[in-house]
């Protein structure tokens, strides 16, 4: 035999050996754990979760692949030919339906579980606000007569002006025709015809002059600040003409943005509290005037206003405020954290605990956010166990398993 034939042959021979220990390694690895299941009749068999064909009165060894039996009370519902994939998770078939996880694998996978616990709150509802102009308080000053704008004496956005300050001088020919008919009718000494011609000088915004003036003076009819200028010096003006707006910024409305979830709760007459950054350990309270009835598609929240006095000024529009909103009473709740909760679209579900391994998904009806947690109304009850780490493998094979469908809904 000559030396390349002998190296084939010990390579062959190696191969062969390697394969040998690894199939034993994996027939030594590869062992199931017993699990303990109890039927609610008494009546139980034995099989094996690799091949749930096999069913024996007796504990034993599986004749196919020589593991331990498993004890079980009912036929496993695998389609012909199907495989548990996860021989250490077996699902119990008996309303309501569990999921049993070795505790050595729950701790491999890291599982961690929280009690949920029962809280009194206060109904305090947290949202962010923006100042906002008073739209009460907003006033358009127009033009009553065709003309010409003379003088402006205000010439930018912002200009803080005081009532009966005059903000510019029209020059209207149609004015000083009306003071001439006044003037007309004075010296005729016609009563009806002089309470004529000074209604119609009134409406078109000029004063009865000893000479006739083309001349009118605009006047702030409000203390405030412009907040839209829509004219300059030497703009030709109609009746009716917006000219300029003034608004009152003694007062303010902070409008508030509440979330859908817990939007319930708010009504007029809410106290509110905000605190702003430009205003450091100062708090302003105030009470919800209208809740707007619109829900914003965008971003989910339903608007609030709150009306703040401003005589000093320093709120501004455009100022964001971290808000406090108290409504009445006291609510009992039961508080999970937030990230226990599965929300698949048609249904919120937790994962209980309920000790020796098993684990069971509930259906729960869901309150508010309150920071890290979420209130339950339905489902579970304080002081029960929930995952909050790990739930989605249990979910999987809770929804492979059936379990889903043996769920009770809620109450």
């Amino acid at each position: 035999m000559n030396k390349p034939t002998r190296w084939g042959i010990t390579l062959l021979m190696s191969f062969a050996a390697a394969a040998c220990l690894w199939y034993a390694w994996q027939a030594a690895s590869h062992r199931h754990s017993l699990v303990k299941v109890t039927d609610e009749r008494g009546a139980v068999y034995w099989t094996c979760t690799m091949h749930p064909q096999v069913k024996l009165d007796h504990p034993g060894s599986c004749p196919v692949c020589g593991m331990p039996l498993v004890k079980d009370r009912a036929p496993r519902q695998f389609p012909a030919g199907a495989r548990d994939l996860n021989p250490q998770i077996v699902a119990q078939h008996t309303p309501p339906a569990f999921v049993s996880i070795d505790p050595r694998m729950a701790q491999n996978l890291g599982m961690r579980t929280a009690l949920a616990r029962a809280a009194t709150r206060s109904a305090q509802i947290h949202a962010v606000g923006t100042v906002a102009i008073d739209e009460n308080r907003i006033v358009v000053v127009e033009a009553r007569t065709a003309g010409w704008i003379e003088r402006l004496e205000v010439r930018a956005v912002g200009d803080r002006v005081h009532a009966g300050q005059i903000l510019a001088s029209l020059t209207a020919p149609e004015l000083r025709a009306a003071q001439a008919e006044l003037a007309l009718a004075e010296r005729l000494k016609d009563l009806p015809l002089i309470a004529a011609a000074r209604a119609r000088l009134t409406l078109l915004g000029g004063h009865a002059a000893t000479a006739p003036q083309s001349t009118s003076a605009i006047r702030a009819p409000q203390t405030g600040v412009i907040i839209d200028l829509g004219v300059r010096p030497g703009a030709q003006v109609t009746p009716g003409m917006p000219l300029m707006k003034l608004a009152d910024l003694s007062r303010v409305w902070l409008v508030i943005e509440v979330s859908e979830s817990e939007a319930g709760s708010l009504a007029a007459g809410t106290v509110a509290e905000a605190q702003f950054n430009n205003v450091p350990g100062k708090t302003f309270s105030g009470t919800v005037e209208y809740v707007y009835p619109q829900l914003d598609a965008a971003t989910r929240t339903v608007r609030a206003r709150v009306a703040f006095s401003n005589a000093d000024g320093a709120l501004k529009p455009g100022m964001y405020a971290e808000v406090t909103l108290l409504t009445q009473g006291a609510l009992a709740a039961t508080l999970v954290p937030s990230e226990a909760v599965i929300r698949t679209g048609t249904r919120n579900v937790v994962i209980l605990a309920e000790g020796e391994g098993r684990y069971r998904p509930v259906e729960v009806t869901l309150g508010a956010e309150i920071g890290e947690d979420t209130s339950v109304l339905a489902g579970i009850a304080a002081g029960q166990a929930i995952v909050v780490s790990g739930q989605f493998l249990i979910d999987s094979e809770a929804s492979l398993l059936g379990a889903y469908q043996r769920m009770e809904t809620p109450r």
